[in-house]
């Protein structure tokens, strides 16, 4: 369910003060109970810019695997050649990993049904502020003094559905169509990439979490915030939340997904 806290999430032409920050992070990913990982994930800096991204290869269709390596490695590829922050720079990414998915398949027959999704975040250290885009039901969170404050949007069924009142909102991961997607890199269709409000403004403390369906879809967002208050650095709030995602699958027949995400932390950065 996309939840917001009462806290309205700021953009960053409402804050005046501009201090540089840092980003303590930590990654994972997973094969969870699967046959192969087709999560791919990937990191670059380039001066203050940094640049984090998860794929996750759509529905197990055959090259899942490739689509999201394809992905992760084109949208680093275009940063490295053009890094900067913006929401040009940032839809120029996500389109080469759209141009080249689509390359791959016409060149490897093989792979004519792959796809995947994708969620891109980009952080201007300098500046405090941060920018994200999404396509498919990979996701970006926003945490400010441990409470949600955004989350994307799914290009999902189940998220449809539930717009038009045909499900309820706490059906939202248990749903029997929970997985269709409608929006993946390889099946954009008229759905285009989902830019996420901004820039916002990051402030002391805040913290983000970009992460595929198979931790967010067993770890809810009130979990989240817990687990958040009262972990000390990246590496423990990550660690909480992947055996709350654990303890869940305990007693079920469902077969745990690959899992992938990046917690990041944001400390005021000491000039």
């Amino acid at each position: 369910m996309r939840k917001k806290s009462s806290v309205r999430m700021p953009p960053a032409s409402a804050m005046v003060e501009r201090n540089p920050i840092r980003l303590a992070w930590t990654r994972i990913s997973e094969i969870g109970m699967r046959a192969s990982n087709q999560d791919a994930v990937g990191e670059a800096q380039h001066g203050d810019i940094s640049c984090f991204i998860i794929a996750d290869g759509a529905g197990g269709h055959e090259g899942g695997e490739v689509a999201a390596n394809i992905v992760v490695e084109s949208m680093l590829e275009k940063f490295a050649s053009v890094p900067a922050f913006g929401a040009h720079a940032l839809l120029s990414y996500t389109a080469h990993a759209i141009a080249s998915v689509a390359k791959n398949k016409q060149i490897q027959a093989q792979n004519h049904d792959m796809s995947a999704t994708v969620a891109a975040l980009l952080v201007d250290q300098a500046n405090a502020h941060a920018l994200w885009a999404h396509l498919g039901d990979t996701r970006i969170y926003l945490f400010r003094d441990a409470k949600l404050v955004s989350v994307t949007r799914d290009h999902s069924l189940t998220q449809q559905l539930i717009d038009a009142g045909y499900a309820r909102a706490d059906q939202l991961r248990s749903h029997p169509q929970r997985n269709i997607l409608f929006a993946a890199v390889g099946a954009e269709g008229e759905t285009p990439v989902a830019l996420g409000d901004g820039p916002v403004q990051l402030l002391d403390g805040d913290a983000l979490l970009v992460c595929s369906d198979g931790l967010w879809e067993w770890v809810h967002e009130d979990e989240m915030e817990r687990t958040l208050a009262e972990s000390g650095n990246s590496e423990q709030w990550l660690t909480a939340m992947c055996a709350l995602a654990e303890a869940a699958m305990e007693g079920t027949d469902k077969v745990r997904d690959n899992f992938s995400a990046y917690a990041i932390r944001v400390e005021r950065e000491i000039v």
